[in-house]
């Protein structure tokens, strides 16, 4: 851990998965045989599906690549859903933007979602990116964003794509994440109440019991002064707590079952805790990876997340040695 807390990170969009991080690495000098071969091999594997395709299609949108593929191999698998990440990550980029192809964009991007729906029904992957797209229609003017959700304390929302895609995946990650951000944007109140149902059911162990951490990252950023009191808010609850009980979660979790973000997330949260030796475990299990969120989000600014999170790692080890002397 000593040469780990020395090392400059890794950011990599594929984080500890080595056959990804390959696969990402072709994409972008233009080589697709490999992501083919990685999406070929994860047919049916579809929480590994969902977040490998979210990785490529990011890494794709940049590119004219998968139109290459498309003349070379135009019904190779996995194209197709990769194609239709690639026009969401389009559609919520130019909304984001405010571009007057917005409009357009998204209603290619709900076609082409509907499309790979049809063409694989079993795949969560359509019914996902029409979950990302909710965010889009604010106002909830789509019927499919107007359902009623099973708990009374949460209000009408796309609650009908997310179990769509949970009936094909119980459990899964991006969906959840999808969900919490569409409330975090369109309604805020529901965001803590949505997560605080997700872990009343999300077993030890989950991924899913990360997501408070998530919300204490979005409390600090949504806070117009950040006084004293609101830097040291991981020392107070219900913050304290949300990194106590992800820390519990992932230490009854199978090595490798949580991704770079999320361990992120909790390193930054047991470490802004105060909790020294917890966050070295965190972060040796990171080894050299890491995610720029949540370092660049309460960083002094986004281009200090780096020095944040090499400082967070020098100081937790240290205060491990302390802790242990």
């Amino acid at each position: 851990m000593i040469a780990a807390s020395l090392a400059r990170p890794v950011f990599h969009p594929a984080g500890l998965d080595d056959s990804l991080r390959t696969a990402v690495d072709d994409l972008r000098v233009g080589r697709w045989w490999s992501t083919g071969q990685l999406l070929a091999a994860t047919e049916r594997e579809w929480g590994r599906r969902t977040s490998r395709t979210q990785v490529l299609a990011l890494v794709a949108a940049r590119s004219t690549v998968l139109a290459g593929w498309a003349r070379e191999e135009p019904s190779a698998p996995g194209l197709a859903i990769l194609r239709t990440r690639v026009a969401v990550e389009h559609a919520l980029a130019a909304a984001d933007a405010g571009s007057p192809e917005a409009g357009r964009l998204e209603q290619a991007a709900r076609e082409s979602c509907w499309a790979a729906s049809n063409a694989l029904p079993p795949d969560p992957v359509p019914w996902v990116c029409l979950l990302a797209l909710a965010v889009l229609d604010r106002a909830r003017h789509r019927p499919e964003h107007q359902r009623r959700s099973t708990d009374p304390m949460l209000p009408d929302g796309p609650w009908g794509l997310l179990d769509e895609v949970l009936r094909r995946d119980p459990g899964n990650r991006e969906a959840h994440h999808r969900m919490l951000r569409y409330w975090q944007q369109v309604y805020r109140p529901a965001a803590a109440d949505f997560v605080n149902v997700v872990l009343s059911t999300a077993p030890a162990g989950s991924p899913l019991t990360a997501l408070p951490l998530y919300l204490s990252v979005d409390h600090y950023r949504s806070e117009p002064r950040r006084n004293a009191i609101v830097l040291r808010q991981w020392l107070r609850e219900p913050h304290f707590s949300r990194a106590q009980g992800a820390y519990e979660s992932w230490s009854a979790s199978e090595p490798g079952s949580w991704p770079v973000a999320d361990l992120s997330y909790l390193a930054h949260a047991l470490w802004a805790s105060a909790r020294m030796e917890a966050a070295v475990e965190v972060f040796t299990a990171l080894g050299q990876f890491a995610s720029r969120a949540p370092w660049s989000l309460v960083a002094d600014s986004p281009d200090r997340a780096e020095e944040l999170l090499l400082t967070a790692r020098q100081q937790a080890l240290i205060g491990r040695a302390t802790a242990l002397a």
